[in-house]
């Protein structure tokens, strides 16, 4: 379709003086998605004012770089000083840490002849980055010593045997019994970059670590094994001697394990968790005792879902609190009682925290008018630090809003609608409805453009794009999130008809021309829609969905998960005809919705066969237009630049042939040309 452009900017007061025509400020396109940079891994000097951050972007494919996945790099900002670049090197970094004298920022990456992650090193004076210390495996989360001598890491084995077997053509394995499990080892950063390290802890799988600021403690996340249904429901904290590796304790909660902070003293451990074992997420603020791992569940009542936690002293705790569609910087008392809310912009969304000694609190956010930056909090304001998209100024943005309404049983369900600005159509605009996954899971009033995310370019093309936080969504406490459970594709789903219903009342969108789209959990609602909901939906694009439940149980990584926190039965629990009559190919005949079915060949949580599932379905029994298509290098979701900017082509190639005020509405089979060659600039012969 015609994208619709808007009158958006002027020329500069130069130009209008010399009567030049005002520029056009072009909304976003597909291609602008390559230009966003996301500031992340925020950490603050032991001066309490210099920080250290890295920001990724993705190749961009039309300026020619290569593909491959999102690049992060390291940046300084000292105090009244404007950010500076780090490092240049190729390849990613992650988890930049501060040496205890902050003269150096320590950061994991693989670059040159390493073989996987090591430990990097880089002096604030400048100057290129060395390697302070290799492991025979890749190096994953690690903190240093008080002190700066000792290196705590968490980290495998190699195994000589395996690798010697596989070279011979010996590559069979067992499936979930060949796990590499990390352990967590010690090593003096005074012995060189090929010092010996020492095992530690190796009683189960270590998966994180924090180091007490005595140096006297370690607290590591662990589960029982690899699988990572484990790490869903099994993980827990663990209290470990830093000089011996003996266990002191472990902090025996019941659900699901998030982030965790050591105490300024060194005697408690605030941390985020479910508040049981059938909790859907780790949204619960607790604080344990370090001594003995006993914990208190400080928030678990509270209409919100935490989503990171740090120390402001001793008693008080800060964190980072998504409620609705808002979010809030909240300081906690030991007994749970809020004790303030550090002020910030109500536009922001706030991601994640640190403090700083002289207790400045730093943090990411993103708004509608841009993705993450680093801000400060000091006093009754909140300064924005960093720009890494001031490229958005020359783009128009369209309006982001809260849109709230009843569902059929009364039950307010929130949403986020972007709409194009100008004369609205007869009859409304085209919608995308795009889905979450999870279910536990929440959008928040922040950028929401992305590959899989039409936002402002889905708005530029003149279509409103909604994104609704339905029953099941965290961010509005425990309960809300449980709303769902033992009831597969029921309200939960009906609250998204229900959003487009509200939506059409309000006149906002034309209901014969409703698209919905999402991944995982979104692309199981998404093929619901397609079928069981056919009538409602003129077009659908699923990605990694479910489409049976029966054999997804079967077939997925997180079979455990699936049990005590959504279908709350075993399918053998009189539990097999309704886990049927709530899958998509059980309705797969009666559906009348074109359906683009996108997935990733190497997924594990849902297997490809769910795509193919629903494919083979649709194909036999109805004449409705339906395409599946692999990735083959991508798992879960797209992580290669290449596999994003095509699943964007295809997503709004998909939606205009049947939404568009002049869509054909003809099956573009068999030939599905994108013009790749012609949007990079690449010559097809």
């Amino acid at each position: 379709m015609t994208p619709t452009r808007l009158l958006a900017g002027f020329a500069s007061s130069l130009a209008l003086a010399l009567s030049a025509a005002p520029a056009i400020a072009a909304p976003m396109e597909i291609e602008d998605i390559a230009h966003i940079q996301n500031a992340g891994n925020l950490t603050v000097a032991p001066d309490g004012a210099t920080i250290a951050y890295t920001v990724s972007k993705y190749p961009d494919l039309h300026a020619g770089e290569e593909d491959g996945g999102s690049v992060s790099q390291l940046y300084i900002k000292r105090a009244d000083r404007a950010p500076t670049l780090f490092t240049t090197a190729k390849g990613s970094i992650s988890r930049p840490h501060f040496s205890p004298d902050g003269r150096t920022v320590y950061f994991v990456t693989k670059r040159g002849d390493d073989d996987h992650n090591a430990l990097y090193g880089i002096s604030l004076v400048g100057g290129e980055a060395g390697k302070v210390f290799e492991h025979e495996t890749g190096i994953g989360d690690y903190t240093v010593s008080p002190d700066g001598g000792t290196l705590y890491f968490v980290a495998g084995e190699k195994d000589e045997d395996d690798e010697t077997l596989a070279d011979k053509g010996f590559d069979a394995y067992a499936y979930e019994e060949d796990q590499d499990m990390n352990a967590l080892w010690s090593v003096s950063l005074r012995s060189g970059v090929d010092a010996q390290a020492r095992k530690l802890f190796d009683a189960k799988h270590v998966t994180g670590l924090e180091l007490s600021a005595d140096g006297r403690t370690l607290v590591a996340s662990a589960v029982p094994t690899a699988l990572i249904d484990d790490f869903y429901m099994k993980s827990r904290l663990h209290v470990i001697d830093a000089r011996t590796g003996g266990l002191r304790a472990e902090v025996a909660t019941p659900g699901k394990l998030g982030g965790f902070r050591i105490s300024p003293d060194s005697r408690r451990i605030a941390f985020q968790a479910g508040t049981d074992i059938g909790d859907t997420s780790d949204g619960v603020l607790m604080v344990a005792d370090i001594a003995d791992g006993r914990f208190t569940q400080l928030t678990k009542d509270a209409l919100q879902h935490v989503m990171d936690v740090e120390w402001l002293d001793d008693d008080s705790i800060l964190a980072v609190a998504h409620r609705g569609v808002e979010s809030a910087l909240v300081a906690y008392d030991l007994s749970g009682g809020e004790e303030r809310t550090i002020p910030t912009s109500e536009t922001l969304v706030v991601r994640n925290a640190e403090v700083g000694r002289d207790g400045r609190i730093f943090f990411t956010a993103d708004s509608p008018a841009h993705p993450t930056e680093v801000f400060a909090s000091r006093g009754n304001s909140a300064q924005k630090l960093t720009n890494h998209n001031d490229w958005l100024a020359g783009k128009t943005l369209f309006p982001q809003t809260t849109f709230t309404y009843d569902a059929r049983d009364g039950r307010e369900i929130e949403g986020l609608l972007i709409t194009p600005t100008g004369a609205k159509p007869a009859g409304g605009w085209p919608l995308i409805l795009t889905v979450h996954g999870g279910p536990e899971a929440h959008y928040s009033d922040g950028w929401l453009t992305a590959y899989s995310l039409a936002g402002q370019f889905g708005a530029g093309d003149g279509y409103a794009v909604f994104y609704p936080n339905y029953r099941g969504s965290t961010g509005r406490g425990v309960a809300f999130a449980k709303e769902h459970q033992n009831d597969y594709a029921g309200k939960e789903f009906d609250d998204l008809v229900d959003g487009v219903q509200a939506l059409v009342e309000a006149g906002i969108v034309d209901e014969d021309r409703v698209g919905i789209t999402g991944g995982s959990y979104g692309g199981y609602a998404s093929m619901w829609g397609a079928t069981a909901q056919s009538e409602h939906f003129a077009a659908a694009v699923p990605f990694v969905g479910i489409s049976n439940q029966v054999s997804k149980f079967g077939t997925s990584d997180i079979p455990n998960e699936m049990h005590l926190v959504h279908s709350l039965k075993w399918p053998w629990e009189d539990n097999w005809m309704n886990l049927l009559e709530r899958s998509p190919i059980f309705h797969a005949g009666k559906s009348t919705t074109p359906t683009l079915i996108l997935h990733g060949e190497r997924d594990t949580r849902v297997h490809p066969s769910q795509s193919m599932e629903l494919y083979r379905s649709m194909k036999v029994r109805t004449d409705t237009p339906v395409r599946l298509v692999f990735y083959p290098r991508e798992g879960h979701g797209n992580r290669k630049a290449a596999s994003r900017l095509d699943y964007a082509y295809r997503l709004m190639r998909w939606m205009d042939t049947y939404l568009a005020p002049n869509a054909t509405r003809d099956d573009p089979m068999p030939e599905f040309d994108l013009g790749l060659e012609e949007k990079l600039g690449w010559d097809k012969n």
